[in-house]
């Protein structure tokens, strides 16, 4: 009777363990709080306007906007195109596509300008990181088709030395000058301990301060 009740405890011990390290690794997830991530902004929305709605227009990603994760490697690597956005649902984290769904008017989108902009992380548990990099739709980009790569431009890296994410939350990163009007940029944070990335799109609206400052004045 001992034998079994000590087998018994070794197994709920080990379960224990295991469930744990589960857990933390659902937990070492993160998003892009600011400028809100596509997916972050659903949640802001689905409290703004109310769960369903947003959950019609966002789908899974309200509740569980940290886990767009996929493997690393971007761009040769990670999720397919027309599947960016969604990290190709997120490893059956988020389970859905809605995110991909691009139209010029679809996705509710944050002012900024060209030039020096920041991003800031929003992590919901540490995780060790070898850098973050991002890219953003070229000059006529089709803002009617899901995102592929050869829209893309990478615009800046942020190497980081393998320690714990929260070490570096905000990054400077400049938006050309040549950019204007309605953009999406990609944050990727790549992950030092797993094979996988967390992909971010940010829907933007750039007020170029070139034109700006050089006109046209009428």
């Amino acid at each position: 009777m001992k034998k079994i009740l000590a087998a018994c405890l070794l197994t709920v011990s080990v379960l224990g363990c295991a469930l744990f390290a589960q857990a933390d690794k659902v937990l070492a997830h993160g998003y892009v709080q600011s400028p809100p991530a596509r997916g972050y902004q659903g949640k802001l929305d689905s409290e703004r306007m109310g769960w369903y709605e947003a959950f019609n227009l966002y789908g899974n990603v309200i509740t569980n906007p940290q886990s767009l994760e996929a493997p690393k490697g971007f761009p040769a690597a990670g999720p397919a195109d027309g599947r960016i956005a969604s990290a190709n649902g997120g490893l059956g984290q988020i389970g859905d596509f809605v995110l991909d769904n691009q139209t010029s008017t679809r996705w509710k989108k944050t002012s900024i300008t060209s030039g020096a902009n920041l991003f800031t992380w929003y992590y919901t548990a540490p995780h060790k990181t070898t850098k973050w990099h991002y890219y953003m739709t070229k000059t006529g980009w089709d803002q009617n088709a899901p995102l592929s790569r050869s829209e893309l431009e990478l615009i800046g890296t942020v190497n980081h030395d393998g320690s714990e994410a929260s070490k570096n939350l905000t990054h400077t990163i400049t938006v050309p000058s040549d950019r204007s009007g309605y953009h999406v940029i990609l944050a990727v944070w790549d992950v030092a301990d797993t094979a996988n990335a967390f992909y971010n799109v940010i829907d933007v609206n750039v007020n170029n301060t070139s034109a700006l400052a050089f006109g046209p004045f009428l």
